[in-house]
């Protein structure tokens, strides 16, 4: 049993530390203090309502939230827990953020004696809730695999990917795609709703050929029942798609297409659907 705390109770942050609480020992920290007191009558641990109430050690730091200043105010910032930190505590952060910012506070947790791990993220809530989710992860060997069993609470698939900032190289990459497959899935669910097929019988037969995908099949019929509330909102995906846009100005190369998708995107936050899923791409046609 590790002592674990867990910062960021959101829609993956929630069900995340939740797995972590079966077996171990879980703290958790939200800005919004009621949502970890939610979480505690959802599961057996502790909260704390500031880091600065952090008095013992914890083997393991998780963070799962928002953007790259989120990142700094939990770990460097005067009133992050960097300071407060034992020495050789593995922090894990799940959220997407830039590979430059990584390395920065990656460089700074080694002067403390903290192992810093990047470790974004992808499967949605639904991977979330279900402990199923993608793990692509930069930093450390070593740390990584004192870390494995416990990623394995609530990950299926788990790759180191190399030095500090690769797992956050890997998750824009992973952004890039989804991005022109949920267009593709968009256009193909609005030409269907022209037609008099049964959403059941089309999703049965192209699931089982080339156009399998994992959007393919756990988006196709709730798009075209237009439902759009399955966590990963409009405005992650353009923050996560600007970190794209920085690193890929660094590379030398245009992401052509990508461009073309994050403005369809930006029209949805013109039209109020920031909080949407991003497979809502469907209702800049329908609405």
């Amino acid at each position: 049993m590790h002592k674990i705390l867990f910062i960021g109770m959101g829609t993956m942050g929630y069900p995340m530390a939740g797995h972590l609480s079966k077996t171990n020992s879980v703290t958790v920290y939200n800005r919004t203090v009621s949502k970890s007191q939610s979480w505690i009558k959802d599961y057996n641990g502790q909260l704390i309502s500031k880091l600065s109430e952090i008095e013992s050690p914890f083997d393991f730091v998780v963070s799962c939230i928002g953007n790259d200043d989120d990142l700094i105010d939990i770990t460097t910032s005067e009133n992050g827990c960097f300071r407060l930190l034992n020495n050789n505590s593995i922090f894990i952060d799940h959220s997407t953020v830039s590979p430059k910012l990584v390395k920065s506070i990656s460089n700074e947790a080694l002067k403390v004696g903290i192992k810093f791990l990047d470790a974004p993220i992808s499967g949605g809530e639904v991977g979330a809730i279900n402990g199923a989710l993608s793990i692509m992860v930069g930093g450390d060997l070593k740390s990584f695999d004192d870390s494995k069993k416990l990623l394995q609470a609530y990950g299926k698939k788990i790759k180191f990917m190399g030095h500090s900032g690769s797992g956050q190289l890997t998750k824009i990459i992973n952004q890039i795609c989804i991005a022109g497959l949920v267009q593709g899935l968009s256009e193909a669910v609005y030409f269907m709703k022209k037609t008099d097929l049964s959403v059941d019988d089309v999703l049965e037969v192209i699931s089982g050929g080339a156009a399998q995908s994992w959007q393919l099949d756990n988006h196709l019929k709730t798009m075209s029942e237009d439902k759009f509330n399955f966590g990963f909102a409009v405005d992650l995906m353009r923050k996560d798609l600007g970190i794209a846009f920085d690193q890929a100005k660094e590379f030398g190369i245009d992401l052509e297409i990508t461009k073309i998708v994050d403005k369809f995107y930006l029209e949805l936050q013109r039209m109020g659907h920031n909080k949407l899923d991003t497979s809502s791409l469907l209702k800049r046609l329908t609405d």
